[in-house]
């Protein structure tokens, strides 16, 4: 497969002793030995056994050193108890991640958008399906790689609580309760129902203080009070360790009070394993130990003994290196200087032996279910329309002045920088899609390619252009032996990634556009190696061209390397291209995933002057912009206006976009706006002048499919908001401040320009009078129940929102208002349905400024229902006094 679109990717009991002879296994995930009847006898072989005795009596059989080797995310085998090498690092925030092909979903913040539980838990199960036919995949063929097992590092449950944290776009938003419930789903979802059996590892993650800055999370130390604590930044932690079995926890890179989070006493003592009762195991992020001493990072401590001994003597049991080995190595030495026992090292080495025991790893496949879960699972058609879905149901309908939905037959100008942009559909932490669909291709399809002009119309910011495209077959040739000139380039593959000794086969590829599902050089799942192309490049036509390699593959055009600065290339004449490829696994990449890719685009065209050709042939002007997961995401190198180190300092659209967006208006055509972003746009002036804003986020490979389908009118928008979008980053507090006052719709006090929660319809829906006591007693269930009509003319779904607002705010912490409950209801025109909830005793209350849950015996609240926040049109609501009882 060579096609660019379809694949660009430039991210706890103590051990106890038993029996002392060995065992070997020879399960599924067993190294391949014999084992004897007395080894086959060991308890940690005996699956009548729990997984907790399992792994107890295994621990209990390793030396120390071997103990410490398995505490790091990339553990070793240990061949004499028939333990087969192991790596915990996977990756399914939106679908099984980084091994190649798999169903990519609508990114988290896209689905914490549907509103739908029902809908979260499918797909987390289709995820879970996919990463379990991918892992049985692996090891039939005893590939034991990075992202090829079954403990997912997902999902990020953080709490979105700043718009320019630029991985916002993996949580589930700015509200607890919201944020909790997809938690839960999700988590259910992926490690499935079996009772004796996990289906995969859920990680819930970062515990717990942790939402931005990225360019100096290393180092930063934030805190928050006891209050915020226990409002906001816990609960979607406790409601996946109350109402799942979640087995794993993440630790966070920052420091909370002081510590670093993996370190502290308080964060992971005294609350995670007190407070909230969690027994799984908790890995660190990647990079977290380190920072403990390293003197640009906490320097909490001053050696690596001691950062590994603190991070496991408060519960840290998995190391997630750095690129510069396992900290936890450090563990033996680090005992013999008694800074830890070796007791507390056995007690997180079982956890996480417990883990794989209860993922089968050591039982017969016949055993275990999951395990026939066909390779053909991996998106199929059945899984690729669950994405199409999850993208319509994840689509925000922001404003509309009529203009929606368009009439067939609509001539359309398809303009901006996102319109065929691959990388709005993936997000960061994605697969590769087999049918990505973007907004350009959708629309093509919907209207038909005679009704559809196109221009990207300008760069998505500052010079950063989304025009790229593989250098094409047409331009790349080679001499032959008689020096004649011949069509493509001469390519020669390695067994070595570093390309020493004799090529392991040489050919000629027509050009560098390539994703390998197997090893070229010897047709193998997961091996690395290398390739060279020699040639030469002959332009068509003469312009400024930008050159965009992907990773590993390192390229010059006439003896100069490709970087970021355009070539000045003319027509016909030949330019020397070389290019070298070696594939090397590295500490956050292995070799399941195999692409070479080298792309160019034209930097001198008038891109504006293309848009505005483009509107005047038009009806309507269909304009996709915003950004991307280039511009915004984890810890990355951008720095440009707007933007820095993966966050945002600006909420605005970027300036090429706004300044195209005036012009286009300029030409009287009805303007409709699609933002594609993972996180909140403040976008003033289209408010003001488009005639219809749908928000995007990033939708899921098909995208371009469901977007059309709701220009066209084929459903009707059901997306809502979850997070609040503001006018101005001017109207929040400091970035790294980690008070919730002022922030999100609990505590915003200011206007925001659309609230948490909000999103438009084709239909009208309307809500009956509410039914629920007058006076209750707090520390019991409060029955709430109300109807609603679908008052329009054609079907839709309606997110309904529950919110309760405490009279008397006991403290500042006391939200404003609160969401208490929501459901998706699905109703044909003039229908209704009567809808009910009971609001837990959790859901009433609220924390006081010590952190400590107070039932309220006393006092009023305003519970309302509606399609939105309290004060949207169409809401009911009604008074309740707290009694005690």
């Amino acid at each position: 497969m060579t096609t660019t679109t379809a694949r660009r990717l430039a991210a706890a009991l103590l051990a106890t002793s038993a029996l002392a002879a060995p065992a070997l296994a020879f399960a599924q995930d067993a190294a391949p030995q014999e084992a004897s009847a007395d080894q086959d006898r060991a308890p940690y072989m005996d699956a009548s056994l729990s997984p907790q005795e399992r792994a107890a009596d295994l621990v209990s059989r390793m030396t120390l050193e071997e103990k410490a080797a398995q505490m790091y995310d990339k553990a070793p085998a240990i061949e004499r108890l028939g333990v087969p090498a192991y790596n915990w690092w996977n990756e399914a925030l939106h679908g099984v991640a980084r091994a190649g092909h798999a169903t990519v979903f609508p990114q988290a913040i896209g689905m914490a958008a549907t509103w739908d539980e029902d809908l979260m838990l499918e797909i987390a199960n289709t995820i879970s399906d996919e990463g379990r036919a991918k892992y049985h995949h692996y090891i039939a063929e005893d590939v034991r790689a990075m992202y090829g097992g079954l403990t997912f590092w997902s999902p990020n449950i953080n709490i979105f609580r700043d718009p320019r944290w630029g991985r916002g776009q993996e949580t589930y938003g700015e509200d607890p309760f919201l944020t909790g419930r997809m938690a839960v789903n999700f988590v259910n979802g992926l490690q499935g129902d079996d009772e004796k059996y996990l289906k995969t590892v859920a990680t819930v993650k970062h515990y717990a203080v942790h939402s931005g800055p990225e360019p100096s999370r290393h180092r930063d130390d934030y805190s928050a009070s006891d209050a915020d604590l226990h409002e906001t930044y816990l609960p979607a932690f406790k409601m996946a360790f109350d109402e799942t079995e979640v087995a794993s926890v993440m630790c966070a890179y920052n420091a909370v009070w002081g510590a670093p989070a993996c370190g502290s006493e308080r964060l992971m003592v005294d609350l995670l394993r007190g407070e909230l009762g969690f027994d799984g195991y908790v890995v660190s992020d990647c990079g977290a130990i380190g920072d403990f001493y390293y003197p640009e990072a906490h320097a909490y401590v001053e050696t690596e003994e001691q950062a590994a001994a603190e991070a496991v003597k408060m519960g840290t049991d998995l190391n997630c290196g750095d690129g510069r080995g396992s900290k936890f190595d450090a563990l033996p030495a680090a005992v013999s200087e008694g800074l830890i026992d070796e007791a507390t090292i056995d007690q997180a080495v079982t956890r996480l032996f417990k883990a794989r025991f209860e993922l089968g790893m050591f039982d017969d496949d016949a055993d275990v279910p999951f395990t026939d879960i066909p390779f053909s699972e991996v998106a199929s058609e059945e899984n690729i329309a669950l994405s199409e879905q999850a993208a319509r149901a994840s689509l925000v309908l922001l404003k509309n002045d009529g203009v929606l939905p368009l009439q067939e037959g609509t001539k359309v100008a398809v303009i901006g920088p996102n319109a065929d942009n691959w990388w709005t559909l993936v997000a960061n932490y994605n697969g590769i899609p087999t049918q990505a669909t973007t907004a350009l291709a959708g629309v093509r399809e919907k209207a038909g390619e005679e009704n559809v002009t196109y221009s990207a119309g300008s760069a998505i910011a500052g010079d950063i252009y989304t025009t790229y495209d593989a250098v094409p077959a047409s331009v790349l040739f080679h001499e032959d032996e008689d020096g004649e000139m011949q069509p493509g380039l001469q390519a020669a593959y390695y067994d070595d990634p570093a390309r020493e000794g004799e090529p392991a086969k040489t050919q000629v590829d027509e050009n560098i556009d390539f994703y390998w599902e197997r090893t070229p050089s010897n047709d193998a799942l997961a091996d690395e190696f290398g390739a060279t192309w020699e040639g030469v490049i002959v332009p068509e036509e003469s312009g400024s061209y930008a050159f965009k390699a992907s990773r590993w593959l390192e390229v010059t055009v006439d003896g100069q390397e490709i970087g970021t600065e355009p070539m000045q290339l003319e027509a016909g004449q030949r330019y020397p291209l070389t290019a070298t490829f070696g594939l090397d696994s590295g500490w956050t990449r292995d070799a399941l995933e195999k692409f070479a890719e080298l792309e160019w685009t034209r930097t001198d065209i008038d891109l504006r002057a293309e848009a505005m050709a483009a509107a005047e042939e038009a009806d309507v002007v269909l304009f996709f912009g915003g950004i991307d997961a280039n511009l915004e995401g984890e810890e990355m190198p951008v720095e440009i206006d707007g933007f820095l180190g993966g966050d945002r300092t600006s909420l605005d659209l970027p300036a090429p976009q706004e300044e195209l967006l005036e012009a286009l208006k300029g030409t009287g055509k009805p303007l409709v706006l699609v933002n594609f972003s993972g996180s909140a746009m403040a976008l003033n002036w289209a408010d003001e002048n488009a005639d219809a804003i749908v928000q995007a986020f990033y939708p899921g490979e098909k995208a371009g499919t469901a977007i059309a389908d709701l220009l066209w009118g084929e459903f009707s928008p059901s997306g809502r908001l979850p997070v609040t979008f503001y006018r101005s980053v001017d109207d929040l507090p400091e970035f790294g401040d980690y008070s919730m006052q002022n922030r999100t719709y609990k505590y915003y006090t200011g206007e925001p320009l659309y609230p948490f929660g909000y999103g438009l319809s084709y239909t009208e829906f309307g809500f009956g009078k509410m039914k629920t006591p007058r006076r209750h007693d707090a520390s019991q269930p409060l029955p709430v129940s109300f109807t609603v009509t679908n008052e329009g003319e054609r079907e839709g779904r309606e997110v309904v929102q529950v919110y309760l607002s405490h009279e008397d705010r006991a403290n500042e912490s006391v939200p404003m208002k609160e969401l208490v409950a929501f459901d998706v209801v699905d109703l044909a025109p003039g229908e209704s349905k009567t809808v009910e909830f009971e609001l837990a005793p959790e859901r009433l209350g609220y924390f006081a400024e010590d952190g400590s849950f107070v039932t309220p015996t006393s006092g009023r609240a305003t519970i309302t229902a509606g399609g939105g926040q309290p004060g949207t049109e169409g809401t009911v609501s009604k008074r309740v006094t707290f009694r005690g009882e």
